[in-house]
């Protein structure tokens, strides 16, 4: 089905894995498509409660393959085409995504990152907005997600500067959850994605959304928002059995309904 990704799904989570190595996970036009697709297959499919995304081999993506661009390329055609459907495919879906970081995180690469929801790190993963190297502005969304992650002061200073940050450095600033050791690097991304796959989807999904339109929104937008959302949330199954789990003194068993 797939070229230049491997999709697979082990119980409720959705793996979704860069395959290019030899390239150190680049991409390409068809990488672009093949992620937005895996992304609206995981989307679709009920059983999926969480995604994973992270890179084949030594890096997780180091950004646009080079050789794809030259001098007659449009670079807003280019962005609007490729960059901007995947990405605002992964902003839109209301399911946990994480970004398993395991290696480099360069240029559109980090924004993928930039664009989950968790970014969990390898103690050999590192980013770097590399894009001011060449000229060029950070794009596909990471001039959206860098100053609301980390805040203006420090986003700018990546952007402009194209530092390298390692991992430590990386959740020190709130740009990553965690520094995960190479030795327990897959069992640990495996628990954390099942410990969300677990979680109760809907209100999770109502959780995405209303923090991501609290940003365009008013004191009393919010508060008609979460008057409504948790009407929603209310009507779950998963509500009744986290309640009753709670009378019952266990912990609760949630479906995703």
């Amino acid at each position: 089905m797939f070229k230049t990704i491997i999709y697979e799904r082990k119980g409720n989570v959705a793996w979704i894995i860069l395959n290019r190595p030899d390239k150190l996970n680049a991409f390409t036009k068809e990488m672009n498509n093949e992620v937005k697709k895996a992304i609206t297959i995981a989307e679709k499919d009920v059983e999926v409660r969480c995604i994973v995304i992270t890179g084949m081999g030594k890096a997780f993506c180091s950004g646009q393959d080079l050789s794809d661009v030259n001098e007659s390329t449009d670079h807003a055609e280019f962005l609007i085409e490729r960059y901007n459907p995947m990405i605002e495919k992964i902003s839109q879906i209301e399911k946990p995504v994480i970004a398993a970081v395991n290696g480099v995180a360069a240029g559109a690469g980090m924004s993928l990152a930039l664009a989950c929801d968790f970014r969990l790190v390898s103690e050999k993963a590192s980013f770097i907005e590399a894009f001011i190297h060449i000229g060029l502005i950070p794009d596909s969304g990471s001039l959206y997600y860098l100053p609301r992650i980390i805040g203006y002061a420090k986003a700018l200073e990546l952007s402009l500067l194209g530092e390298r940050i390692n991992a430590y450095q990386a959740v020190e600033i709130g740009l990553a959850t965690k520094v995960i050791s190479e030795s327990e690097w897959e069992s640990e991304v495996s628990a954390f994605a099942e410990r969300l796959a677990n979680m109760p989807t809907k209100a999770v999904g109502l959780i995405k959304r209303y923090l991501h339109e609290s940003f365009s929104s008013t004191l009393g937008d919010m508060l008609r928002k979460e008057a409504y959302g948790q009407r929603v949330a209310g009507l779950t199954a998963d509500h009744k059995e986290g309640v009753k789990a709670f009378l019952e003194k266990r912990k609760p068993s949630f479906q995703g309904k």
